[in-house]
């Protein structure tokens, strides 16, 4: 069975503020999970790289990894990227368009941290990073009605579209969270394949639009990160997220369907 550990970061740095600190990794603890990879010989596929192969039934390296970042912060072109560059290691760009430096007109949501700017953007999809949709304004998608939801999926890719000047085929959930009305909204958006979080290793037979990823936060330490990469049982703190998101998906459900009840009186 394929099995292929997918990344997600958020912020690299050393002085996160208080809305992105539980994922904010540290610039020395970046630089050195990216050399233990490129050291062990793993090789980084871009997200539509990996799925792309999935579907076709191509052949993967022999140790494939996914580098993902969520959001779209100032430090991923200050701190991720140089690394990144310096050890051929590819990686996947998930933006909030609302949340973009010079969005303008187009700005939307309460970003957590600095962001990029729109030049940076296309900058690093120069140097071979795969940018993709993370919605519009960062909302919890399967929270909202169906026409908000639409509408954030859409704007989101037309912008990335007319920004980079390429296609955008995947995304990923902001929080992660997600329901089959999102992922159908997601796939008549013009998706081909979307990230979730689940703190898992994803394989051959997960569902394209509920991919999972494994969190990598401050309390990964090194020994963790290496558990987790080469798949020899996962750290006791992933099995903590996943129960925890586990227990709150059943409440979110719930949520949804008593607003779902009260609109329908």
């Amino acid at each position: 069975m394929t099995r292929v550990p997918i990344l997600m970061y958020h912020s690299v740095t050393d002085r996160p503020t208080s809305g992105t600190r539980p994922h904010a990794v540290r610039p020395a603890d970046f630089a050195e999970q990216m050399a233990y990879l490129a050291d062990r010989g793993f090789t980084a596929l871009t997200f539509g790289e990996l799925t792309a192969a999935l579907d076709a039934g191509a052949e993967l390296p022999e140790r494939p990894v996914v580098i993902t970042f969520d959001d779209g912060y100032a430090d991923f072109h200050e701190i991720a990227l140089p690394v990144l560059d310096r050890l051929g290691l590819r990686s996947t760009l998930f933006v909030t368009s609302g949340w973009v430096r010079d969005a303008g007109p187009h700005a939307a949501g309460r970003p957590l941290d600095r962001t990029l700017s729109w030049s940076q953007i296309r900058e690093a999809a120069g140097h071979g990073v795969e940018i993709a949709g993370h919605s519009h304004s960062h909302p919890q998608l399967d929270q909202i009605p169906d026409r908000e939801l639409r509408e954030e999926l859409r704007r989101n890719k037309a912008l990335l579209e007319e920004r980079i000047d390429r296609p955008v085929r995947t995304m990923a959930y902001p929080y992660g969270y997600s329901s089959a009305r999102v992922r159908r909204a997601v796939s008549e958006t013009g998706y081909q394949a979307a990230c979730a979080v689940n703190n898992a290793v994803a394989a051959g037979r997960h569902d394209r639009l509920a991919v999972p990823r494994l969190t990598v936060g401050r309390d990964i330490t090194i020994a963790r990160f290496r558990r987790a990469v080469e798949d020899r049982g996962m750290p006791l703190i992933y099995l903590k997220y996943r129960a925890f998101t586990g227990g709150y998906a059943v409440v979110r459900r719930t949520r949804s369907a008593l607003r779902a009840v009260a609109t329908r009186q």
